[in-house]
Protein backbone atom coordinates (compact mmCIF):
# COMPACT_ATOMS: atom_id res chain seq x y z
CA UNK A 1 0.00 0.00 0.00
CA UNK A 2 1.20 3.52 -0.74
CA UNK A 3 2.75 5.46 2.13
CA UNK A 4 0.52 8.51 1.63
CA UNK A 5 -2.61 6.34 2.06
CA UNK A 6 -1.20 4.72 5.19
CA UNK A 7 -0.29 8.05 6.80
CA UNK A 8 -3.55 9.83 5.91
CA UNK A 9 -4.98 11.70 8.93
CA UNK A 10 -2.24 10.34 11.25
CA UNK A 11 -0.75 13.77 11.97
CA UNK A 12 2.68 12.59 10.77
CA UNK A 13 5.20 14.91 9.13
CA UNK A 14 7.12 13.62 6.11
CA UNK A 15 8.39 14.71 2.71
CA UNK A 16 5.36 14.27 0.43
CA UNK A 17 7.72 13.26 -2.37
CA UNK A 18 7.91 9.86 -0.70
CA UNK A 19 4.13 9.34 -0.70
CA UNK A 20 4.21 6.84 -3.57
CA UNK A 21 6.55 4.44 -1.75
CA UNK A 22 4.95 1.02 -1.35
CA UNK A 23 4.87 -0.44 2.16
CA UNK A 24 4.58 -4.22 2.52
CA UNK A 25 3.69 -4.41 6.23
CA UNK A 26 3.29 -2.31 9.36
CA UNK A 27 4.73 -3.29 12.74
CA UNK A 28 5.79 -1.89 16.09
CA UNK A 29 7.82 -4.98 17.05
CA UNK A 30 11.25 -5.00 15.40
CA UNK A 31 11.24 -8.82 15.46
CA UNK A 32 8.38 -8.77 12.93
CA UNK A 33 10.04 -6.39 10.44
CA UNK A 34 10.66 -7.63 6.92
CA UNK A 35 11.85 -5.90 3.77
CA UNK A 36 9.56 -2.99 2.90
CA UNK A 37 8.01 -2.65 6.36
CA UNK A 38 6.90 0.52 8.08
CA UNK A 39 8.17 0.42 11.68
CA UNK A 40 6.52 2.54 14.36
CA UNK A 41 8.76 3.35 17.34
CA UNK A 42 6.47 3.56 20.38
CA UNK A 43 7.55 4.46 23.89
CA UNK A 44 6.25 1.64 26.06
CA UNK A 45 6.18 0.93 29.76
CA UNK A 46 9.00 -1.63 29.71
CA UNK A 47 10.97 -0.52 26.64
CA UNK A 48 11.23 2.26 24.09
CA UNK A 49 10.69 1.40 20.42
CA UNK A 50 13.20 4.10 19.50
CA UNK A 51 15.89 1.73 20.87
CA UNK A 52 15.00 -0.76 18.11
CA UNK A 53 15.10 1.58 15.10
CA UNK A 54 18.55 0.37 13.99
CA UNK A 55 17.39 -3.26 14.25
CA UNK A 56 14.28 -2.50 12.19
CA UNK A 57 16.34 -0.77 9.49
CA UNK A 58 18.81 -3.68 9.50
CA UNK A 59 15.91 -6.09 8.87
CA UNK A 60 14.63 -4.08 5.89
CA UNK A 61 12.25 -1.42 7.21
CA UNK A 62 11.91 1.35 4.61
CA UNK A 63 9.82 3.74 6.70
CA UNK A 64 10.40 4.68 10.34
CA UNK A 65 7.70 6.51 12.31
CA UNK A 66 9.03 8.11 15.50
CA UNK A 67 8.08 10.85 17.95
CA UNK A 68 11.36 11.59 19.76
CA UNK A 69 13.72 13.35 17.34
CA UNK A 70 16.73 13.11 19.66
CA UNK A 71 16.22 9.37 20.17
CA UNK A 72 15.79 8.91 16.40
CA UNK A 73 18.99 10.87 15.67
CA UNK A 74 20.91 8.83 18.28
CA UNK A 75 19.58 5.53 16.87
CA UNK A 76 20.44 6.38 13.27
CA UNK A 77 23.68 8.38 13.70
CA UNK A 78 25.92 5.54 12.49
CA UNK A 79 23.52 4.17 9.85
CA UNK A 80 23.32 4.65 6.10
CA UNK A 81 19.85 6.18 5.73
CA UNK A 82 19.80 5.98 1.92
CA UNK A 83 16.31 4.87 0.88
CA UNK A 84 14.86 5.14 4.40
CA UNK A 85 11.92 7.50 4.94
CA UNK A 86 11.80 9.19 8.35
CA UNK A 87 8.33 10.21 9.52
CA UNK A 88 7.83 12.23 12.69
CA UNK A 89 4.63 11.86 14.70
CA UNK A 90 3.40 14.05 17.52
CA UNK A 91 2.39 10.80 19.25
CA UNK A 92 3.58 7.45 17.88
CA UNK A 93 0.85 5.65 19.82
CA UNK A 94 -1.89 7.80 18.25
CA UNK A 95 -0.28 7.56 14.81
CA UNK A 96 -0.12 3.77 15.13
CA UNK A 97 -3.87 3.53 15.65
CA UNK A 98 -4.59 5.56 12.49
CA UNK A 99 -1.85 3.84 10.46
CA UNK A 100 -3.17 0.37 11.41
CA UNK A 101 -6.71 1.29 10.40
CA UNK A 102 -5.55 2.79 7.10
CA UNK A 103 -3.27 -0.16 6.28
CA UNK A 104 -6.19 -2.58 6.67
CA UNK A 105 -8.54 -0.28 4.70
CA UNK A 106 -10.52 0.89 7.75
CA UNK A 107 -12.39 -2.37 8.43
CA UNK A 108 -14.26 -0.89 11.41
CA UNK A 109 -16.22 1.24 8.94
CA UNK A 110 -17.53 -1.93 7.27
CA UNK A 111 -18.86 -3.68 10.38
CA UNK A 112 -21.42 -2.95 13.05
CA UNK A 113 -19.27 -2.78 16.18
CA UNK A 114 -20.74 -3.46 19.59
CA UNK A 115 -18.36 -2.54 22.41
CA UNK A 116 -18.98 -3.71 25.95
CA UNK A 117 -17.26 -1.88 28.81
CA UNK A 118 -17.58 -2.00 32.57
CA UNK A 119 -16.05 -3.60 35.63
CA UNK A 120 -17.40 -7.16 35.47
CA UNK A 121 -19.17 -9.32 32.89
CA UNK A 122 -17.63 -8.00 29.66
CA UNK A 123 -16.31 -11.39 28.47
CA UNK A 124 -19.54 -13.17 29.34
CA UNK A 125 -21.67 -10.54 27.61
CA UNK A 126 -19.70 -10.44 24.34
CA UNK A 127 -19.50 -14.24 24.26
CA UNK A 128 -23.26 -14.58 24.77
CA UNK A 129 -23.97 -11.98 22.06
CA UNK A 130 -21.60 -13.71 19.62
CA UNK A 131 -23.19 -17.12 20.28
CA UNK A 132 -26.74 -15.75 20.08
CA UNK A 133 -26.17 -13.90 16.79
CA UNK A 134 -24.35 -16.92 15.34
CA UNK A 135 -27.24 -19.20 16.34
CA UNK A 136 -29.64 -16.77 14.61
CA UNK A 137 -27.66 -17.18 11.39
CA UNK A 138 -25.59 -14.01 11.42
CA UNK A 139 -21.89 -14.17 10.62
CA UNK A 140 -20.08 -12.17 13.27
CA UNK A 141 -16.81 -11.72 15.07
CA UNK A 142 -15.70 -11.57 18.68
CA UNK A 143 -12.77 -9.77 20.33
CA UNK A 144 -12.31 -10.62 24.00
CA UNK A 145 -9.63 -11.12 26.62
CA UNK A 146 -9.96 -14.90 26.29
CA UNK A 147 -10.51 -15.57 22.58
CA UNK A 148 -11.02 -13.91 19.23
CA UNK A 149 -13.45 -15.27 16.65
CA UNK A 150 -13.84 -14.62 12.95
CA UNK A 151 -17.20 -16.22 12.31
CA UNK A 152 -16.91 -19.60 14.06
CA UNK A 153 -13.11 -19.85 13.73
CA UNK A 154 -11.57 -19.03 17.09
CA UNK A 155 -8.07 -18.36 18.37
CA UNK A 156 -6.84 -17.80 21.90
CA UNK A 157 -6.24 -14.14 22.74
CA UNK A 158 -2.55 -13.43 23.38
CA UNK A 159 -2.90 -10.15 25.29
CA UNK A 160 -5.64 -8.79 27.51
CA UNK A 161 -5.76 -5.67 25.34
CA UNK A 162 -4.73 -6.17 21.72
CA UNK A 163 -2.72 -3.55 19.89
CA UNK A 164 -4.23 -1.56 16.99
CA UNK A 165 -2.51 -3.75 14.37
CA UNK A 166 -3.97 -6.95 15.80
CA UNK A 167 -7.43 -5.44 16.17
CA UNK A 168 -7.49 -4.06 12.61
CA UNK A 169 -6.08 -7.29 11.19
CA UNK A 170 -8.84 -9.28 12.89
CA UNK A 171 -11.52 -6.79 11.81
CA UNK A 172 -10.22 -7.04 8.25
CA UNK A 173 -10.47 -10.85 8.41
CA UNK A 174 -14.04 -10.46 9.64
CA UNK A 175 -14.93 -8.23 6.69
CA UNK A 176 -13.33 -10.70 4.26
CA UNK A 177 -15.25 -13.58 5.88
CA UNK A 178 -18.53 -11.72 5.41
CA UNK A 179 -19.16 -10.84 9.05
CA UNK A 180 -21.60 -8.03 9.65
CA UNK A 181 -21.09 -7.60 13.38
CA UNK A 182 -18.21 -7.61 15.83
CA UNK A 183 -18.77 -7.89 19.58
CA UNK A 184 -15.79 -6.66 21.57
CA UNK A 185 -14.62 -5.93 25.06
CA UNK A 186 -13.24 -2.43 25.48
CA UNK A 187 -11.42 -0.95 28.44
CA UNK A 188 -12.13 2.60 27.28
CA UNK A 189 -13.71 4.18 24.26
CA UNK A 190 -11.85 6.48 21.91
CA UNK A 191 -8.25 7.46 21.27
CA UNK A 192 -7.03 10.82 22.49
CA UNK A 193 -4.12 12.64 20.95
CA UNK A 194 -1.85 14.40 23.45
Amino acid sequence: MRLDRILKDSGCLYDSGYGAIEVSSVCCDSRKVSYGSLFVAIKGFASDGHDYIATAIGKGARVIVFEDLEAFDNATAALDMEGIVAVQAKSSRYAMAIIAANFYDNPSHKLTLVGITGTNGKTTTVTLLHRMFTAMGYSCGLLSTIANYVGTKGTEAINTTSDPLTINSLLSEMVEAGCGYCFMEVSSIGVEQD
